[in-house]
């Protein structure tokens, strides 16, 4: 008699579920909230670039290409077209590294950072909508659990 495979359990119904809703959520974020910023010719993956560069840490320096890929998470490949298009647009440049002149940075523009700016009102205004069911203090218990969940990934 051959052995059946086992059937998942409940654990199992609940991981795939818990997957699923993070799998349709992620959509449903990049479909609407470029909605948001659809004014601005912007997408999701351009509006994460452009938020990174924003960060005042970052401003007037800028990040390597090395630093953006990890803080974004993402693939060479994909963030580079999406570097040549927000570049093509005149809202990065990519200058040398002050430090290492081999490396280059990458740094909004005059022009990219009054796009961000006029981007914060319609971009807050999605966060508003997007988590008003949620109290304050769920919201940062959500935080908590999806840097929990992100570390776990990054550890398998």
């Amino acid at each position: 008699m051959a052995d059946k495979a086992a059937k998942p359990g409940v654990a199992f119904d609940v991981a795939n579920r818990v997957f699923f809703r993070l799998y349709q959520a992620s959509n449903l974020m990049h479909r609407q909230g470029t909605r948001y910023v659809d004014q601005y010719g912007t997408t999701t993956q351009q509006w994460a670039v452009l938020g990174a560069l924003a960060r005042p840490i970052v401003l007037e320096k800028g990040m390597t290409v090395k630093d953006l890929i990890e803080f974004l998470d993402v693939s060479r490949q994909n963030l580079t077209a999406v570097l040549d298009r927000l570049e093509g647009r005149g809202l990065i440049e990519r200058v040398k590294d002050k430090d290492d002149g081999r490396s280059r940075r990458v740094r909004l523009t005059r022009k990219g950072t009054t796009a961000w700016d006029g981007m914060l009102v319609p971009i807050e205004d999605f966060y508003t909508k997007a988590l008003s069911s949620f109290s304050h203090s769920e919201q940062l218990t959500l935080y908590k659990l999806l840097d929990r969940l992100k570390t776990s990934l990054t550890q398998i």
